[in-house]
């Protein structure tokens, strides 16, 4: 078992099931942490103000997951489409995350137990 802080998650664009093997300063088993659910917004009249809406959501949604993999060592994102792309660069412009050590992979929908299992395979858990 490895001493460093790892996590993973599966994203779309809207919700993300996080998993760490740390609970902030301990490292342990690997397991879920939370699912985090993004804000979407509906019935914008306007498309700029609408887009500006889905803008703030989405960092909103990118800090909420943020939270749960601070103090990470690695990091491995999973997902259908380009959230995982949009995760990535968001994290590496954040001080914070620029030196995380970030994998991308791609998988369709995915249960909580079906992410578990990937993320540990992925770190040879």
């Amino acid at each position: 078992m490895s001493d460093k802080k790892l996590a993973g998650l599966w994203i779309d664009g809207r919700k993300a099931i996080v998993v760490t093997n740390h609970d902030g300063q301990e490292v342990t088993e690997f397991a879920i942490v939370d699912t985090v659910k993004a804000d979407v917004q509906h019935g914008n009249s306007n498309e700029n103000a609408a887009n500006n809406v889905e803008q703030t959501n989405k960092v909103k949604f990118f800090k909420e997951i943020e939270k749960l993999i601070t103090n990470s060592t690695d990091l491995y994102v999973t997902g259908p489409g380009t959230s995982q792309e949009e995760l990535r660069n968001h994290l590496l412009e954040t001080p914070q995350y620029k030196n995380l050590n970030i994998k991308l992979g791609t998988d369709s929908q995915l249960s909580e137990d079906q992410v578990l299992e990937e993320v540990k395979n992925h770190f040879h858990a």
